[in-house]
């Protein structure tokens, strides 16, 4: 088990340089970092000259890619152009902790995702839970009561939610729990955006009645598809002879379901949620846009709209990481799961 994972750790690493090159160069293939600079009025040529030089933009991109990675403390940076270095260079690179710092915000881009970090892993991890208790408890009990009201009716439910685009669902759950609500005088109506209320302050109470709607909207769409996961998978696994066999020893049908039937359709179920977990650090764009919440998803839109290479280039390094470091533990994962599985 040791040597496996070393040996994909080491598999990971050359993943993650070659994802990086491949971002870096479509990155800063897909607009102008310079051109939100002047807001809305265009900057002029000579303060565009300065600040290309200053930002390392008149490099050629591969240079660019190797300051990004590795520093340019092993460089001098001539700013004026005449030629004569200016400044010795003190980046040091992603490699060495140093992420760079943001064109628009001016500030360490570690520093920034640290402080968005916090609020996406609060939501997205909220929302998981939410996905997996109720995607347990309806997928399991559609599978042991097949074709009956509550299976139809869950039927018909999942495909819908499933089918809703995001955005519409964030705007209607809006339109008709914060807006009707309180248009019809109901006392209690949910908030629509940001984290907590600015003149109450970011309270736990605060805070979980803001998640509400975010964590309904992401949580819809997931429930409708793990549920149908989790009814075939439990509907596979209950059919075998061993589950028979156990019902014939005179076991009970909880202790059945619990020991046997889940423990072996859990696998797809682990695959599903590995490879949903280290999304949860990219936070979700569209639902996080829509309702003003200072998170990843929001952070990397605002990023993508300004070019700012450095923001969206480590937002995306998180999630490549986490990407690799979660199927990794989900391959370990299977080994507890289902003994005839060995890496040796």
């Amino acid at each position: 088990m040791t040597r496996y994972i070393i040996r994909r750790l080491l598999q990971g690493i050359l993943l993650l340089l070659i994802i990086s090159v491949i971002l870096f160069a479509l990155i800063n293939a897909m607009g102008d970092p310079l051109a939100s600079f002047g807001g809305r009025s265009r900057i002029r040529s000579s303060d565009r000259e300065r600040l290309t030089r200053q930002l390392g933009l008149d490099k050629p991109v591969l240079v660019q890619y190797a300051i990004w990675l590795i520093g340019n403390d092993w460089m001098d940076v001539d700013l004026d152009g005449d030629g004569v270095p200016d400044v010795k260079g003190t980046r040091r690179g992603i490699l060495r902790g140093d992420w760079g710092n943001s064109f628009m915000e001016k500030r360490p881009v570690n520093e920034i995702i640290a402080e968005r970090l916090p609020n996406t892993l609060l939501l997205m991890l909220t929302c998981e839970v939410v996905i997996l208790l109720f995607s347990l408890a309806i997928g399991m009990y559609s599978a042991i009561r097949q074709y009956s009201l509550f299976d139809n009716v869950f039927t018909g439910l999942s495909f819908i939610g499933y089918s809703m685009p995001i955005f519409w669902l964030a705007l209607i759950l809006m339109f008709v729990f914060a807006v009707y609500f309180r248009k019809w005088g109901l006392p209690i109506f949910f908030p629509t955006v940001g984290k907590y209320d600015l003149a109450v302050g970011p309270t736990v109470l605060q805070v979980a009645w803001h998640m509400v709607l975010p964590v309904a909207t992401i949580s819809i769409m997931s429930i409708a598809s793990y549920s149908r996961y989790i009814r075939s998978c439990m509907l596979e696994v209950i059919g075998q002879d061993y589950i028979r066999t156990a019902r014939s020893k005179g076991l009970t049908e909880r202790v059945i379901l619990a020991r046997h039937a889940f423990k072996n359709a859990a696998l797809p179920l682990v695959t599903i949620v590995g490879m949903d977990l280290p999304l949860l650090l990219g936070g979700a764009v569209v639902t996080e846009s829509i309702f003003a919440w200072p998170g990843m998803g929001r952070l990397f839109w605002n990023a993508a709209q300004d070019t700012d290479i450095p923001v969206l280039m480590g937002v995306l390094t998180l999630i490549s990481a986490a990407v690799v470091v979660f199927q990794i533990i989900t391959d370990i994962t299977y080994t507890f799961l289902d003994p005839r599985i060995r890496y040796d």
